[in-house]
């Protein structure tokens, strides 16, 4: 395992020297009365802000940045924050009332701000992905005025029936597989639209979605490799904080995945009053393709465009990252649409 480092890498041009106007940190600020950790990270601190909201209750994806390379920080200065309680956030010493939607909403709204204030932008854009959308699309409604736009990937709707429709799925391909043992597992750990889900249920779940290539990302068959191991081989993280980001998960696990799936956002979120984005892989059963499509077709923006990533599952930026550049270029820092799918 790599020790890790208390500073991230700079960014260097083609000569080896840090790059010029360009920005690699580290650091934690207090938000809402808690020490938040990120790192703000971009080749040229003139670019357009962007604030990235992880997925899961708790996982952040900095380290799958480092991985499997989005390419943001080529046209954004990107903050990767990690949450209340997730990685750079987590403490022992937070309290479990704290540890709610609506405080993580309310956090979202204070980060953006100083964002804001630090970069001197009048408004930043909103990325959240998975578990992240569910706060995303809600920081986003309430407080408009902050946001240029916002970016939903993998968007949640109501992720209840989402697991449903991918239990059914799963257990259809399964079937014509001719996997019995999978078949098995999955009969015997029936989804209704109720929670908690079976802990049979959840503990083959990640295991079936990711053998079919419908998890994460197509390619990633195994979250121990693609995930958990990434993790630890991360440099940019010490050894204490590998550890925060799996005991923070675990944390907000407790507190916040059944409020999250029971969520059903199409009657909380109807209206956003700015550009509205939905990036979807075709082959996401984690969160539903069909739902998402559905959610922004029902939602009122001034602005709605829905991209399908044909050779994705639930990470598009980084399974097609020369894609959602173009998307980004001429969509969303135009505030068009006309690449997008026809709704």
């Amino acid at each position: 395992w790599r020790h890790g480092s208390k500073r991230p890498r700079p960014i260097l041009d083609e000569n080896g020297k840090v790059l010029e106007r360009s920005i690699s940190e580290k650091r934690h600020v207090l938000i809402n009365g808690v020490e938040q950790g990120m790192f703000i990270v971009g080749r040229n601190i003139d670019n357009p802000v962007l604030l990235f909201i992880h997925g899961g209750t708790a996982m952040p994806e900095y380290f799958l940045e480092r991985k499997y390379r989005s390419g943001l920080e080529e046209y954004f200065t990107v903050c990767w924050w990690e949450r209340r309680g997730a990685g750079l956030s987590y403490s022992s010493n937070i309290s479990p009332e704290t540890m709610t939607l609506e405080q993580w909403i309310s956090d979202t709204i204070e980060v953006t701000k100083y964002l804001r204030n630090r970069f001197g932008k009048e408004k930043i854009f909103l990325m959240a992905h998975s578990g992240g959308s569910v706060i995303g699309i809600q920081a986003a409604s309430q407080a408009p005025e902050l946001y240029a736009a916002y970016i939903g990937v993998g968007q949640i709707s109501y992720q209840l029936k989402s697991e449903l429709l991918s239990y059914e799925y799963m257990l259809q391909e399964y079937r014509k597989l001719g996997n019995r043992q999978m078949v098995q597992q999955l009969e015997a750990a029936p989804v209704a639209m109720t929670v908690p889900l079976p802990a049979s249920y959840m503990r083959v779940r990640d295991k079936a979605m990711h053998s079919l290539g419908v998890g994460t990302t197509h390619e990633m068959k195994s979250v121990m490799s693609g995930i958990f191991l990434a993790s630890w081989l991360c440099w940019d993280y010490t050894i204490s904080e590998k550890l925060a980001i799996w005991r923070g998960k675990f944390f907000a696990d407790k507190f916040l995945w059944d409020k999250m799936i029971a969520l059903d956002l199409t009657r909380i979120v109807q209206e956003v009053d700015l550009p509205v984005y939905f990036f979807h892989g075709n082959y996401d059963y984690t969160v539903s393709y069909s739902m998402a499509k559905e959610f922004l077709s029902e939602l009122r923006a001034p602005v709605k465009g829905f991209y399908t990533f044909n050779e994705s599952a639930h990470s598009p930026m980084f399974e097609e990252p020369a894609k959602m550049k173009q998307i980004v270029q001429k969509d969303i820092l135009k505030g068009a649409s006309r690449l997008a799918d026809g709704m």
